[in-house]
Order: structure tokens, then sequence, then C-alpha cells
């Protein structure tokens, strides 16, 4: 197992770095990683024992793979497989296809990361690599949008590293477990560059302006992997540490509100997609014990909804009432709209009775307000007009393949908790979004509020970061 699994890691880094040698056979090595990278993931999503591995036993530098790291290799593997296929007869050159490969594998190391140090880098690289993939067009907006990133995650990153730090020289090992018993500055330094890194909060409000101008599978990899690779080292220490779990839960009913209170005022369609993976996002943290697969479905059905934001005809949402969408787009859209909702016979449905069943009692009202909203933001999508369309124009050679993959996902997944289906379960989501519509059709199609976007801009967004070190202070010496 050690030699595969250092392999599996290795991998996308050789064929990343080797691509240009065979450039016929760029797309064809980039989807072998991601193969590869399925089956590795299933593999630890059906074993029942961890994997452990000690790099450098004198620094706690460890590896672990589990069934946690499983669900979310899983979503990585899933979610690059449909954005290479999604641009497969596109115009996009070697240099997109490597820089794709390599975030897959930078984002699959955290996953398996069990100490600070070897965590830092791989989140280091991913940065590196979501940069380019923003920057990727080359006009001014979009490398100023990637530049916007690469600051504020190196902003966060020298808060996190400075944390490590502390809890090495506490400690003398940069292990997860060091936490306990570390000084709060030092926790509280990691949790917020954790924090930013997975868009999690008011520090994550940086996410909804990168990932709603990058390209459309640049986003579905931002919201469908890469924020994960910063929510991910939060669940595996809220599951370790006793002392971490109810912040990050706090943290998770948090973020779970902010971003459902934009999303349901919000009137573009990339923008509002954006807002919801910060929501989306709190529901993992909200339920640590079932982040894994709560994860998996998110990738899934947000990734599959940015693709086909891509093909819409309009992203404002009041042009799209009056530009019908091609039907079986709309068809996608739905049943991915369906999903995230907690429609039942979709995934969704079995993650969000999943969490709401490992809810602490004082989170129950947050996370119900929570579903409510995601009921109505989606709502917006769910009415819009369509019609059969014999050539729609912006459908991409490879749109269908990416949806099989990430909506058969949806529909694949539903399986794993099939005991989620009783009555009570059923009777439950299918009112929230009945209310959820209802709302949406009475007073929110009608409603015209336009939040605020000063607290997004880049100068404000590193002035939070001060203001949530504080609070992340008071809350772990609290």
């Amino acid at each position: 197992m050690t030699t595969i699994t250092i392999a599996w890691i290795t991998l996308p880094f050789l064929l990343g770095f080797t691509l240009y040698l065979l450039p016929r056979f760029y797309r064809y090595q980039a989807i072998f990683v991601a193969v590869t990278s399925v089956g590795y993931g299933s593999y630890l999503c059906l074993k029942n024992s961890p994997f452990n591995l000690q790099l450098l036993d004198n620094f706690g530098v460890t590896l672990v793979a589990d069934q946690l790291s499983g669900f979310f290799i899983l979503t990585n593997a899933l979610v690059t497989a449909a954005v290479i296929l999604y641009c497969w007869g596109s115009e996009k050159t070697a240099f997109f296809y490597m820089q794709t490969i390599i975030l897959h594998g930078s984002v699959n190391a955290t996953f398996i990361c069990a100490d600070l140090m070897s965590l830092y880098v791989a989140l280091e690289v991913i940065s590196i690599g979501a940069f380019l993939l923003i920057a990727y067009p080359r006009s001014d907006r979009s490398i100023w949008v990637a530049l916007r990133y690469l600051f504020i995650s190196n902003t966060a990153m020298l808060f996190y590293l400075v944390g490590a730090v502390l809890v090495y020289q506490a400690n003398h090992s940069f292990n997860f477990a060091g936490l306990r018993g570390s000084p709060p500055e030092a926790i509280a330094l990691i949790l917020l560059g954790l924090l930013v890194k997975g868009g999690i909060f008011v520090s994550g409000l940086w996410l909804p302006l990168t990932h709603s101008e990058s390209e459309s599978p640049v986003s579905a990899m931002l919201s469908g992997v890469v924020v994960k690779a910063g929510v991910f080292p939060l669940v595996r220490c809220a599951l370790m540490l006793e002392e971490i779990d109810p912040i990050v839960r706090m943290f998770g009913v948090g973020t779970a509100l902010l971003g459902v209170g934009y999303a349901v005022f919000e009137k573009d369609t990339k923008r509002m997609l954006a807002f919801h993976t910060v929501s989306q996002l709190g529901f993992i943290l909200a339920a640590p014990i079932v982040g894994g697969f709560y994860a998996l479905t998110h990738g899934l059905v947000k990734s599959a909804l940015f693709l086909i934001a891509g093909v819409l005809p309009s992203r404002k949402f009041k042009e799209l009432h009056y530009q019908p969408i091609d039907t079986p787009i709309w068809i996608a859209l739905v049943i991915a709209s369906f999903s995230i909702s907690g429609f039942p016979l979709l995934s969704g449905f079995g993650a969000k009775i999943l969490t709401s069943e490992n809810l602490l009692p004082w989170q129950v009202v947050g996370m119900n307000i929570a579903a409510l909203g995601t009921a109505i933001s989606f709502a917006k999508f769910i009415f819009l007009p369509h019609q059969k369309i014999e050539q729609p124009e912006k459908v991409q050679p490879g749109f269908w393949w990416a949806m099989i993959i990430l909506l058969g996902g949806l529909i694949g997944a539903n399986l794993v908790y099939y005991e989620a289906y009783t009555l009570k379960n059923i009777i439950k989501p299918l009112v929230i979004i009945a209310l959820g519509w209802l709302a949406y059709l009475v007073i929110f199609k009608r409603t015209a509020v336009k939040l605020p976007r000063a607290i997004e801009e880049f100068d404000h967004q590193i002035g939070v970061m001060s203001l949530m070190l504080i609070l992340l202070f008071w809350m772990v010496w609290a």
C-alpha cells in the first residue's frame, strides 16, 4: 500500500511536468490521472482501516489515507475527469491540461496530509496552479482576479506558517495532534489560514468574485474541489481534537447562513453559485463526522452547475426569463438544482439527512434556515423558461460527457445511504423545498435588493483577516 500511495501522489506531477514531451497525448494523460484517482479514492471509501505513512518521524510529518480522505479524493477525481472531458474538443492548450492535473495532484495531497508542514506545501502549490488557471485567458480582468486570489491566499498562508512554527516550538512536532496544548495564538493563526483558503465565513468573501469571473471549467474546479483543500484539514482536526470541534461547527453554521443570505438576492447566475459554494461549505463543517459524503455530493453538483452556467444564453436571471434555455440543458440544470436542494432520489437528499442527524441541538434552527434559503435560491433556475433549440451556440463538444459523470455520480451516490428513505426523512426536505419555492414565487422573484459589495474588495478582505484573527484568538482562549 505504501508503494501504491507514493506512486499515486507523484503520478500527476510526473505526467504534468513531462506532458510537453508527448504533445499528441496530453488529453489522454490528463484523463488517465483522473481515472487513477477514481480507483484510489473508491478503494479508500470501501476500506475500513486507515493507512498511515510516517515520512519524517522526528518532525511528525505524516500521511493518513482513510475513508474521509477517500470521499474527498473521489470528488477531486470525478470533477477533474468531467472538466477534462468538457474541454476535450475545445481549443485549450497543453498548458491548460498540465496545470489542471498538477492542481489535481496538489489537491489530492492535502487530503492525505496529517501534519501542518506538508499541508502548507500542498496548499501553496494549489495557489500557484489555481492562479495560472484563473489567468489562463490572459485578459486584463482575468489577470487581476488571479493576482487578487494569489495575494489573499499568500497572506493567509503567512498567518498559517507562523502558527505552524509556534505549534512546533511548543510540541516539537508538526502533526495535527500537536494542536492540543499549543498556545491559543498558534491555533488561531492556523485556523485563520484554513478558513481563508476554504472560503469560510466573512474571511472567504474573496470567493464570489474569483469563482464567478473565471472560465466555467476553472470555476467548476475551484468550487468543486479547490476550496475543499482548506476545508478538509478543518474537518480532520475537528474529528481528532474535541477542543476544535465546537469552533468548526460554529463557523459551519455561520458560513451556511452568510452564503445563503447573499445568494437569495443575487441576480447573476455565477455569483449566486459562488455564494452558494460558501454556504454549502458550511454544511460540510456543521457536521464533521459526515463531512466527507457531503463534500462528494457538493463537489459533483456545484461543478455541474458551473459548467451548465457556462452554456446558458446569459448570466443575468432577468435576461434568462426572456431567453428560453434548450430543454435538455434545462433538465440537467433542474436535476442539479434538485440535488443541492435535498430532493429525494439524488445524493443531495442523503447528504442533507446525514448532516441533520449529526447536528447538535443549537445548530438545528440555523441549518434549517440555510436549507430553506438553498431551496429559494435554486428555484431561480428551476422556474426558468425552456424550449427545444436545434443547435445551442455555447455547448462544448464534451459538455454531455461531463454531465454524465457529474449527474450520474449524484444518482449513483444516492445509493450510499439508502437507509435515509423513511417517511419522516422524505417529508421534511419536501416541505422545505415547497416552502422555498413558494417564498421565491411570492416574495423573492419580485424583490430587487442589491447587497453591498464593499466587503469583497481586496483591501477590505485583508482587514477582515485581522478581525477574524482576534475573534479566533478569543474563541480558542475561551
